[in-house]
């Protein structure tokens, strides 16, 4: 796709609800006793891999309009697949889907893509091992991954390295052991899990950085109204923020704490964003207004990047074009997502006359007045084709994206989306 620089971006947009929510509604709902309505399920390939896999296993899913039912069966509801489980390159699915089906009593394997089967799962398989729990990865490492679910045991964790998936792999597990299974992170990561999990009525507790959760209580089914994806927003954002002249209103976006880090990084580097008409459901919502501004570098620190690891390539292309220097400590798990992201927006900016300097988990970025058009590779990624779309609408020239596919992983609607907005 080419891709010409733009005056401004205006206009009010509705975003695909939630990604990581719309996973676990799903989830949840086939666990639950009784039918779950879900309005504003994430029409993606990842989320329909989740919906795919629970009706391979028994779970009556249903579209209704903007609504997804999904009749559960209870905990121990699900029935072995008369096939083995391909999950495509959804890594939310694979580790989740891991640790239901630790209590299940079958056995099944989870296939992936080519990508996702690069990505490591030892993460999971280790501590999922420690509850008792029968699960083989090829070469103890990467998918396919294979669980014979059985009795498992409570066990309190401290995880190495804060990861939402990897802590649902164990809560959902939790759901399932005898006893009161802890996990630990050293800084919090998103809490969608735990926030969905106490509204289906699991019995959980939430202490800052620990969540515990005791095994064997049913769950019961619930309404849930899924909001807007803050990470698919957050390129419409710097878009906004970069092109002189823009203002955007985006609407019913989720502002979950453990996801708005974005908001509040770019608002210190001198973002012009206001977020109003606040409501606080099961996960907080309000629209977000966006206007262009002069921005300014600023440090990013370790203990921030869980809470915006998704969002961290669009932030190196606004920290690109900002004055002054941007440091952001601690991003090495951006190493191991469907790219190497910080190989892929390293490549792709410096290509575009970005200052960017990426050395192990540390990344520096120093701005430039502006960015020259270049052919973009999209690695097959979907984070790194929309933020390079985001530094392609502020280039000086006409550039190219090699593949843009890959949006339909989260977005398949982006540049629909976009080329609505261009002014």
């Amino acid at each position: 796709m080419k891709i010409r620089p733009v005056i401004r971006l205006t206009g009010e947009i509705d975003i695909p609800g939630d990604k990581s929510i719309s996973h676990r509604a799903i989830m949840l709902g086939s666990l639950a006793k009784g039918e779950t309505r879900i309005k504003g399920v994430q029409d993606s390939d990842d989320c329909n891999y989740t919906a795919a896999a629970f009706s391979q296993m028994g779970i009556e899913i249903e579209k209704r309009g903007e609504i997804t039912a999904v009749k559960g069966k209870g905990l121990k509801g699900l029935q072995k697949p008369a096939v083995e489980l391909h999950v495509g390159n959804s890594g939310t699915t694979m580790r989740i889907l891991a640790g239901i089906l630790a209590g299940q009593d079958f056995e099944v394997t989870l296939t992936a893509d080519e990508s996702l089967s690069r990505r490591p799962m030892k993460r999971i398989v280790e501590p999922l091992s420690l509850m008792g729990v029968d699960i083989k990865a090829r070469d103890g490492e990467y998918p396919p991954l294979t669980v014979k679910g059985g009795p498992v045991k409570a066990v309190n964790y401290k995880m190495p390295v804060s990861s939402a998936q990897v802590k649902s792999a164990i809560l959902f597990a939790g759901l399932y052991s005898e006893g009161t299974t802890r996990v630990t992170e050293e800084f919090r990561s998103r809490d969608h899990t735990e926030r969905m999990m106490e509204y289906f009525g699991a019995d959980i507790d939430i202490d800052g950085t620990r969540v515990s959760v005791t095994g064997g209580k049913e769950l019961a089914s619930r309404y849930v109204e899924v909001p807007g994806d803050i990470s698919s927003a957050s390129f419409f954002i710097a878009a906004a923020t970069l092109l002189q002249g823009s203002k955007l209103m985006i609407k019913k976006v989720g502002m979950n704490p453990t996801r708005s880090c974005f908001i509040d990084i770019l608002a210190r580097m001198g973002a012009h964003i206001a977020v109003m008409n606040k409501k606080a459901l099961f996960e907080p919502v309000a629209d977000i207004e966006v206007e262009s501004a002069k921005t300014s570098g600023t440090v990013i620190e370790k203990g921030e990047i869980p809470g915006i690891i998704d969002e961290l390539p669009a932030l190196f292309v606004v920290a690109s074009l900002s004055e002054g220097r941007t440091v952001i400590e601690g991003a090495g798990e951006l190493r191991v997502k469907e790219t190497d992201r910080i190989r892929s927006m390293q490549e792709n900016l410096s290509a575009m006359g970005a200052r960017f300097s990426g050395e192990g988990d540390n990344i520096i970025i120093d701005g430039v007045k502006e960015l020259k058009p270049s052919i973009i590779k999209a690695y097959g990624d979907h984070r790194t084709c929309m933020s390079m779309a985001v530094a392609a609408l502020a280039a000086r020239g006409e550039s190219e994206i090699d593949d843009v596919a890959c949006v339909g992983k989260s977005f398949p609607g982006f540049f629909r989306t976009l080329e609505e907005l261009k002014q």
